[in-house]
Formats: structure tokens, sequence, C-alpha cells
């Protein structure tokens, strides 16, 4: 019997250290599809001693200002150009560790159903920040709505626009916001993972929509310190299985595109 007891003593402190050696990781990310795809990857992470916290924001700053501050651990939201540019205005060393998915951008409207029934004077909304909105002044290029100065220019604003046929009008709103301002305006052009919140479909709803060959892919991101830790190593890994590849595709439908 003392023997038995033994055992289980020992089996219980090992379970004990077991648990206490777990490395643990806080990640910042947005609803939808970041959160659920860290979600998915949590139960392959904890088989090997991660134990990951997701923690969703609604904007895109604070995941990078607390990832800096090293008050979180990663965060998963947004793409390299944004990250770029996010770092030189800051100041900051954050740096991307793994590639994971697309999020083909697109335009949306509730008065038309195609850019060409835009009227004169239409009122656009883009988002406000340099990446994001560079980025939907390029695609409406691309639609043959506007003409850019530089078509090259990923950090485009409303005043580098050559030629604006139907006098359209740019409005900059957070990016976080366009979902709920698509009643007010003609058109809104809006980030995938805030389009998927509001229960829209970018490959039925959006009049105009990236291709597959967007160079925008979103990026699982560390402060420079923390890349090679074993935890961020094991993370990074987990989010480019075969498996990760086929619960994208499977949930979301060509809205969420695998970049591996």
């Amino acid at each position: 019997m003392k023997k038995l007891f033994a055992v289980a003593a020992v089996a219980a402190a090992f379970t004990a250290f077991t648990a206490s050696a777990a490395e643990k990781l806080t990640v910042a990310a947005t609803a939808i599809p970041h959160a659920e795809i860290l979600e998915f990857v949590k139960p392959a992470l904890a088989k090997q001693g991660v134990e990951l916290n997701v923690k969703v924001f609604t904007d895109y700053v604070q995941p990078n200002v607390l990832v800096a501050e090293k008050k979180l651990d990663a965060n998963f939201f947004q793409h390299q150009p944004y990250l770029n540019e996010f770092n030189k205005g800051r100041g900051t060393n954050l740096v991307s560790v793994a590639g994971v998915h697309v999020e083909p951008f697109g335009a949306y409207s509730s008065k038309v159903k195609k850019l060409a029934d835009l009227q004169e004077g239409a009122t656009v909304a883009i988002p406000n920040d340099p990446t994001n909105g560079g980025r939907a002044l390029l695609l409406l290029e691309k639609a043959g709505v506007i003409k850019l100065k530089d078509s090259k220019n990923i950090l485009a604003t409303p005043k580098d626009i050559a030629q604006n046929p139907k006098k359209l009008k740019f409005k900059e709103l957070e990016a976080a916001t366009l979902p709920r301002v698509l009643n007010q305006v003609d058109l809104a052009l809006i980030n995938t993972n805030y389009a998927l919140e509001a229960k829209l479909n970018p490959s039925k709803d959006a009049l105009v929509i990236e291709g597959a060959e967007s160079p925008y892919v979103n990026i699982l991101v560390v402060e420079a310190g923390s890349k090679d830790k074993a935890a961020v190593k094991k993370l990074a890994a987990a989010l480019k299985t075969p498996e990760v590849k086929t619960f994208i595709l499977d949930k979301y439908k060509g809205a969420v595109v695998p970049a591996f």
C-alpha cells in the first residue's frame, strides 16, 4: 500500500511539474479569422507543451503597442506593409515570424450592384491608415474607377489620384468602422476580417475583390528579441500545417486564402 501511495505521489508531482513547465503565449488577434485560426491550433500546441491564450482586439494599433512593450507575446492581425509603416512611425522593432493567409480586400455597397452604377459625386469610404488606404485606392484603380499618379505607390492617398472621372468623394475612416457606415456611403472598401465580422461574404457580396496574387499576407508578429523563443517557433510552425490549410479552405470558402 505504501508503494502505491509513493507511486501516486510521484505521478502527481510529475503532472504538477509538467503543468507548471508548460510554456505560455498570449497572442493579440482580431476576431475573424485570426482568433479562430489561433483557437484551432490550441490543441496541437498543448500537446507540444505550449499554453496559448488569445486576446481579441477590435483595432489595429493596440496589438502592436502591447507586443512592443512586451505586455503580450505576439499578435496576429496585420500584413507586412502595415507592420513596416507601424515600425517606421513608432520606432518599434516588431518582426514577422510566419506568413499565414491572405484576406482579399473588397469593395462593398448597399446602394449599387456594380461599380459602373456609381453616380457622379458618390461618396467612397476607405481605411484611414496609410497601407490599407493605399490598398483600397490601388484596388479601385485596378477596377478602372480612378487613376493614380503612381500605380505602384502602396501608400497612396486621395491626394495621389490623377484621374477621378466620376468626381468621387473620399472619406477616410478607421478600418473597424467601415462596415457600420455601409448604409451611409455609396461604396466602402473593407478589410476582410471586418467584413466577415459584419456577416458579409467577400466572395459573393464584394463588387470587386483582390485576386489571389495579393501581396498582403497576414503575419504572426513578435518583438524582435522574441523571434527565437521555442514557444514562438512552435506557434509559427503550427499555423502553417496542412491541417490549418484545410481548416481555412473549408471554413472561409475563398474569403480567406492560405499563403503557404
